[in-house]
């Protein structure tokens, strides 16, 4: 059986529980506690020498660390739904925009939060070093949400779905983006009518829960 090392509370590991759960995937579900640095441990550097979550270990022992990764050996395995495209148009407008949702969304929300949250002093990154936080840096990743989550208002009052008329792994990152930037208490404009629908919509599907 596949095993997922997991935060239920981080949004990383939740976009690798989205996947599994939209793909209806049995897998063992083991917590890292975070809040504890569990993920730095020497047990769990065994596992994951780069000491971060989501970690996926296949049947046979091997292990991505990615969700990326995690993404692509998922369709691999289990083909349907696909949420990685069917054609190479599609494919490569489902690439794009998930690149989009995760380096102009998600980091931008980790940019805000972990240079601001006291509970992440000298937490700024991730990973295995130590990190500064950088005041200015926070202010710069509030305004980047801003512009991301513009951005994606525009791309949902053309399309049903970030990424066109399927939904996709583009849909996955782009929901725990919104939810993430409610952290740092940014949410939709009431003018942003398209993306805030679309979230509505995301919300009745049964993997928002995983």
């Amino acid at each position: 059986m596949l095993k997922l090392y997991d935060y239920t509370a981080a949004p990383s590991p939740r976009r690798a529980r989205m996947c599994l759960a939209e793909k209806s995937i049995k897998y063992e579900n083991i917590q890292i506690d975070l809040r504890s640095k569990e993920q730095l441990s020497d047990a769990f550097r065994v596992i994951n020498p780069r000491c971060t979550v989501p970690v996926l270990v296949t049947p046979d022992g091997d292990i991505f660390t990615e969700n990326a990764g995690i993404a692509a050996y998922l369709e691999s395995v289990y083909p349907d739904p696909s949420l990685l495209g069917t054609d190479a148009i599609n494919r490569a407008r489902i690439a794009e925009w998930n690149w989009r949702c995760e380096f102009e969304g998600l980091a931008a929300v980790a940019e805000a939060l972990r240079n601001s949250s006291p509970h992440m002093k000298d937490r700024a990154m991730t990973g295995t070093h130590n990190v500064a936080q950088i005041p200015e840096l926070a202010q710069r990743g509030r305004t980047r949400i801003r512009w991301f989550l513009d951005a994606l208002n525009t791309q949902l009052e053309q399309n049903s779905y970030v990424a066109g008329e399927a939904y996709s792994i583009a849909d996955i990152t782009a929901t725990v983006t919104v939810d993430f930037a409610a952290w740092v208490k940014i949410l939709p404009k009431d003018a942003d009518s398209a993306l805030k629908a679309w979230h509505e919509r995301m919300t009745q599907r049964p993997n928002y829960q995983a």
